[in-house]
């Protein structure tokens, strides 16, 4: 994990098992390598912890570095129903999923990776080999995480551009120079030159390659 794992919180790998012993094994080979955890017993208890949770155009969960192991074959509703409403929600990159598989189970799992999932491990599996995938999906969701956070900050950021200050940077990253710019809004060079740097003042930027760089990234 980075240094900017604390601005998050608290890493969190949830896992959805129905079998009790499962659950509680991972658990407690998580808290051994001091990763907390919460175990659901069906799919269907996991996306009721979702809803309570998460809302469409908030963007505001998962808070954390989080990661799900989940089961492909349970009673009620499978991994894999569970995994598509994860993608139907955009959240396979900010919480990573790594499925947990018998051996029948293999090539779906492969099916599920192509879709978007992060990875899957076979039962009876190896407890180091399993504990570093969850670090390194951890490690993806807090990048991602980071990509999100600062998609936010640009958007932030844009609100509180004046519609005159919209005009001039869009011009301004089509690579325009003050004086077309002037002709194209009809005012004058210098006020041209005031709203360039405001808009780079408050995009937070030096250049006019930096401000079409940030507005591409976000």
């Amino acid at each position: 994990m980075t240094a900017h794992s604390q601005h998050f919180g608290l890493p969190m790998v949830y896992l959805v098992d129905d079998e009790d012993v499962v659950r509680d094994a991972l658990a407690w080979l998580l808290r051994s390598r001091r990763l907390l955890s919460e175990g659901f017993a069906s799919a269907e208890a996991f996306e009721q912890m979702l809803a309570s949770r998460w809302a469409p155009g908030e963007q505001r969960w998962p808070t954390a570095p989080s990661c799900l192991l989940l089961d492909v074959r349970m009673p009620g509703q499978s991994g894999l129903a569970l995994f598509e409403t994860l993608v139907e929600r955009g959240l396979q990159t900010l919480m990573p999923v790594i499925f947990l598989t018998g051996h029948g189970d293999v090539p779906t799992a492969v099916a599920a990776v192509k879709r978007g999932a992060f990875d899957f491990v076979e039962k009876p599996f190896s407890d180091n080999a399993l504990v570093d995938r969850v670090l390194l999906a951890l490690q993806r969701s807090e990048e991602a995480l980071q990509a999100r956070a600062g998609r936010q900050e640009v958007q932030r950021a844009l609100d509180e551009l004046t519609e005159r200050e919209r005009d001039v940077m869009r011009l301004v990253v089509e690579g325009k120079p003050n004086k077309l710019i002037a002709d194209a809004l009809d005012i004058s060079v210098r006020t041209v030159e005031v709203h360039r740097a405001r808009v780079f003042e408050k995009m937070n930027v030096r250049s006019a390659v930096e401000l079409a760089n940030l507005l591409r990234a976000g």
